[in-house]
């Protein structure tokens, strides 16, 4: 293939550049997302706190609750604490249930987030939410569907929400206006003994 000039790599462009300019001018709806990440692959929470990174960054007020993680110190709380006016982060979560033990317990803990969560997405000040895990939650019955369903349905009109962990039931997919799913190739803790790591993983 032979190799384009200046002048042609330079017309090509110029149509690329005006009919991505008119892709874009034809998007006019603004709204609140409803936002899914999921997947068996690493990335579903850092993808949803890049997000919360940029809230903050644009003056945003957002609420973060982790429904599994908080019996660790992780490194987003640490900057997340820097900013008190702008991000409400709250790791409600006691570990993995196989750490737990306890299905009772693990209802219990997972009943007292979802209530934080449904708290500040009907505030109308937040302008963004987190739900952290909750999928892992729904899938082991700690909440009922319906009941987060009726909750996300309702929410304001311009609040984005954002939920993470694999397994997303299938009505939250349809629920969603964006689902990512994270897929694994590789993993360095599942693939080569490489433990969790400061930075990476927490």
């Amino acid at each position: 293939m032979a190799e384009r000039t200046e002048e042609q790599h330079t017309e090509k462009m110029k149509k690329r550049q005006a009919a991505q300019a008119r892709i874009v001018a034809s998007k006019t709806v603004e709204k609140g997302l409803l936002i899914v990440h999921t997947g068996k692959g690493k990335g579903k929470t850092t993808a949803a706190l890049g997000m919360v990174v940029r809230a903050i960054g644009h003056g945003q007020k957002v609420g973060v609750v982790q429904f599994v993680k908080g019996a660790m110190a992780t490194g987003e709380k640490a900057v997340f604490d820097a900013f008190p006016d702008r991000i409400e982060f709250k790791p409600m979560g006691e570990g993995f249930t196989w750490d737990t033990q306890d299905r009772a317990r693990d209802i219990a803990v997972a009943r007292t987030a979802w209530d934080e969560v449904k708290r500040m997405i009907a505030d109308p000040s937040y302008n963004m939410v987190v739900a952290d895990e909750l999928n892992i939650v729904l899938r082991c019955d700690y909440l009922p569907l319906d009941e987060v369903l009726e909750a996300l349905a309702a929410k304001p009109e311009m609040t984005h929400v954002i939920l993470t962990g694999r397994n997303a039931p299938e009505a939250l997919i349809e629920a969603a206006d964006l689902v990512t799913e994270m897929t694994q190739i590789k993993h360095p803790f599942r693939d080569q003994g490489v433990k969790a790591q400061a930075g990476i993983e927490f």
